[in-house]
């Protein structure tokens, strides 16, 4: 009998349970708006699909390293975020950010025994990768890292999927603090930061880990993840970047360099265009902001609450307020049931994500993404503007 195949232990992909509340979604006369997934709709600007083309003669091997082009546009990009220079040994480009999630414990030496941190509130591949890695994954509250029990790996994600929640610098240095008093790494997604809806950080932008006021200037023990896919909907791409300290990175290429983890060199060479224009990220800003104050107008009056703490990224994070309670109050307390805001939206022919899909604290809440067509946000307004008439 063959010992294959072997169960990893993994959880069932979430979005399975989806399945009925998509099929009545779809059953709504005027159509489904999808908006349960973080999917880029917008064109990919002409400026990436022209380098694609420009470099579409490519019939060598690209390296796992990258190209010097590319890893130059990576260094220009950390500087104009206030991030410290890594130098070209601090940078490599990655086929997407969500392999990167799930592998670097793995690269990293993470094994059995070992134990991964990562927001209580969150994406669930920061989960999978310490599985995969056969460690353990423990939620925390990354804003309170002196309850922080022992760790080889810390993840942050700021601005937070699903929730939105941006760490200020006073509470990224505390985060820096104990992972150097522990002897531990920190790995950030800032996958989103491009995306920031409150000041200050419209005006002066997401703080980043390698920021030298978070720091002090010394990226040892530290990596930041940066996509492509939201800033420049290059999702299909699979463009994204790491950057930080020299010495874990070599440990990464070295592995990827076994796994053949390569970004084609088309898509590097359009990395490095979509990397040096900031023009066509704002106009995408734009586009997402307007989508986002049309559903937020709409859902006025449903007692549906956006988080007061939702201050960046691409999703609306939901909750069902109470009578005589703030926005603030809502989240404070916590709990409820998502699936019953699903299967409202559902009716409407709206899909959402429920917050049970991002760990326990998110229960109650539910995920409303952006990355839907003008026509198609516009649409779900509409619908959820109907329904307060008619007094839900």
């Amino acid at each position: 009998m063959s010992p294959l195949p072997r169960t990893l232990g993994l959880p069932d992909f979430p979005w399975d349970l989806l399945t009925p509340y998509k099929n009545i979604a779809a059953a709504h006369h005027e159509g489904i708006c999808d908006l349960s997934v973080g999917t880029p709709v917008d064109p990919t600007p002409m400026l990436a699909q022209t380098a694609l083309h420009e470099a579409a003669d490519a019939p060598g091997y690209p390296t796992v390293i990258g190209t010097p082009e590319v890893r130059q546009a990576i260094r220009r990009w950390c500087m104009r975020r206030n991030m410290v220079d890594p130098g070209d040994a601090g940078v490599i480009p990655t086929i997407g950010s969500k392999e990167a999630v799930a592998w670097i414990p793995s690269m990293l030496g993470v094994q059995a025994g070992d134990t991964v941190l990562f927001p209580q509130c969150a994406y669930p591949t920061y989960d999978i990768g310490a599985r995969l890695a056969g460690a353990t994954p423990t939620p925390v509250d990354p804003r309170a890292p002196e309850t922080w029990p022992d760790a080889q790996l810390v993840w942050l994600n700021s601005p937070g999927n699903p929730d939105g929640h941006v760490l200020n610098l006073d509470e990224l240095r505390a985060a820096v603090q104990w992972a150097r008093d522990h002897d531990a790494v920190i790995v950030a997604d800032e996958c989103y930061a491009a995306l920031p809806w409150a000041e200050p950080y419209i005006s002066q932008g997401v703080p980043s880990l390698l920021d030298p006021r978070v720091c002090g200037g010394d990226v040892s023990g530290l990596i930041v993840l940066y996509s492509l896919s939201k800033q420049s909907n290059l999702a299909g791409y699979r463009a994204a970047l790491m950057a930080g300290d020299p010495q874990l990175l070599a440990a990464v290429v070295e592995v990827r360099k076994h796994a053949g983890m390569m970004v084609p060199a088309p898509v590097q060479h359009a990395m490095v265009r979509a990397l040096d224009d900031a023009n066509h990220v704002a106009t995408q800003w734009e586009t997402y902001r307007r989508r986002r104050e049309l559903l937020l107008d709409a859902l006025d009056g449903t007692g549906l609450v956006n988080d007061p703490q939702s201050q960046a990224g691409l999703y609306l994070w939901l909750r069902r307020g109470e009578a005589g309670e703030s926005a603030e109050q809502t989240f404070a307390r916590g709990g409820g049931d998502s699936w019953s805001i699903v299967q409202w939206f559902a009716t409407l022919g709206i899909l959402v994500a429920p917050g049970d899909f991002y760990g326990e604290a998110a229960h109650g809440a539910v995920r409303v993404a952006l990355t839907a067509s003008d026509e198609r946000i516009s649409s779900a307004a509409q619908r959820i503007v109907g329904a307060v008439s008619k007094g839900w």
